[in-house]
């Protein structure tokens, strides 16, 4: 169980670490610019480290994944989603025990969560920033460390969770 709490509090630590990092020294944007209603938060110009491999792009996500329903005013309701299944990971582990592999997943999932729910509580959207594109395809969508966090967290619970059934 620790190990969840650990695994989610560095998780959510280092997301926020590196979005201020991106945000306000990568962009130079300042606190007036991120703190105006989410339809006017700024899109600077992409910043190369390694293109086409990794570039900076930002991108404020207001939907679901990929920008789905980002027409629609769902702050509120994806954070209570993150919650709702934070809360359920936290309690099924607790409640049927796991691996230290489960623990682990189940910390990445709660603590990208909890870095996106924060970007929505601060700035309205979410900060997506990392692009990344390979052999002549070009990836139009951006995303951020949490997200890689619950996508590894989600896979990891769905590959390591034991459902306390013996083989037959």
């Amino acid at each position: 169980m620790r190990l969840m709490l650990w695994t989610g509090l560095a998780t959510f630590l280092v997301d926020q670490a590196i979005k201020f990092y991106v945000l306000f020294v990568a962009f130079g944007l300042s606190w007036a610019q991120v703190r105006v209603p989410s339809d006017r938060l700024p899109y600077p110009p992409p910043v190369d480290v390694y293109d086409p491999f990794l570039v900076l792009r930002m991108a404020w996500n207001r939907g679901v994944n990929f920008g789905l329903f980002a027409d629609f005013d769902m702050r509120w309701v994806l954070i209570g989603v993150a919650f709702a299944i934070s809360g359920a990971v936290i309690w099924w582990l607790v409640r049927s025990g796991g691996t230290k592999l489960t623990y682990l997943a189940g910390g990445l999932l709660i603590g990208g969560a909890m870095g996106n729910v924060i970007d929505r509580l601060f700035y309205g959207a979410v900060a997506d920033f990392l692009n990344m594109s390979c052999c002549g395809i070009s990836n139009p969508y951006a995303f951020n460390v949490a997200d890689i966090a619950i996508f590894a967290g989600a896979l990891g619970l769905a590959l390591f969770a034991d459902d306390g059934k013996k083989p037959a």
